[in-house]
């Protein structure tokens, strides 16, 4: 299996998304560049070719990859850039974005590793939380891009369990499993004021109710966490 896993990369068109935080009640506008989004997660034959492991409980090449940190997140990111010829868009502190207050490395202090995004790097990312959501929504405006029975995998059809990825029908943009099946890690810090460095995740999982698989629900975790159902997807800049 290589990058053709993901049946290749959907071109994004630019555009503005409203986001909003129901514990906050807080909601703001963000313009969003063309940019190009993973048809689908990443698998886990996916992440084994790249880095030789196998994360998460169950094992098969079409399952997303699940079990994963942030930071894992962002170093495949690194590692597939290298493997296609891109220029990795994360540059790594020291610890080579590992550190954390569970280990006691040295990290500023805020647990995100001393991570920098070379924004000018053409290699493989996660998306921005609005890049998320924008690719998500695919110009509709609902809760779903379609209905949740036929689109995602959660709670109420799943049989608790994870699924294949591709195995419901894409939005109107060609992006499958946006919600459903796992959460995707995103770039961005969910609320540094309040929680430090904990990082947006977007998309419901297998196990979730019906109001967590909404194109507009967020929620959070520690970078360094791994569980089980929380996995991702990779962008890249449209000028990549």
């Amino acid at each position: 299996m290589d990058a053709s896993a993901w049946d290749g990369m959907v071109a994004v068109p630019p555009g503005v998304v409203t986001l909003s935080d129901r514990r906050t009640q807080r909601s703001w506008s963000v313009e969003v560049a063309p940019c190009r989004v993973a048809a689908f997660p990443v698998t886990q034959g996916l992440y084994a070719e790249v880095t030789g492991q196998w994360p998460g409980a169950g094992r098969g090449d079409r399952l997303p990859v699940e079990g994963v940190s942030w930071w894992d997140a962002v170093r495949f990111c690194n590692a597939l850039s290298r493997r296609d010829g891109f220029t990795p868009a994360y540059r790594l502190g020291p610890d080579g974005g590992e550190g954390g207050p569970e280990d006691g490395r040295e990290d500023g202090g805020d647990g995100d590793g001393g991570v920098v995004w070379d924004v000018s790097a053409d290699g493989y990312r996660l998306p921005t939380e609005a890049e998320w959501e924008h690719a998500c929504r695919a110009g509709t405006a609902g809760p779903h891009y379609g209905p949740l029975d036929e689109i995602a995998w959660y709670r109420g059809n799943s049989a608790e369990r994870i699924h294949e990825v591709g195995g419901k029908r894409p939005n109107p943009w060609g992006l499958h499993d946006m919600l459903g099946n796992v959460w995707n890690w995103c770039w961005d810090v969910y609320d540094a004021e309040v929680y430090g460095s904990y990082r947006v995740l977007r998309g419901g999982g297998w196990f979730d109710e019906h109001w967590s698989c909404r194109a507009s629900a967020r929620r959070r975790s520690h970078p360094s966490l791994r569980i089980d159902d929380v996995g991702f997807r990779v962008a890249r800049s449209a000028a990549g």
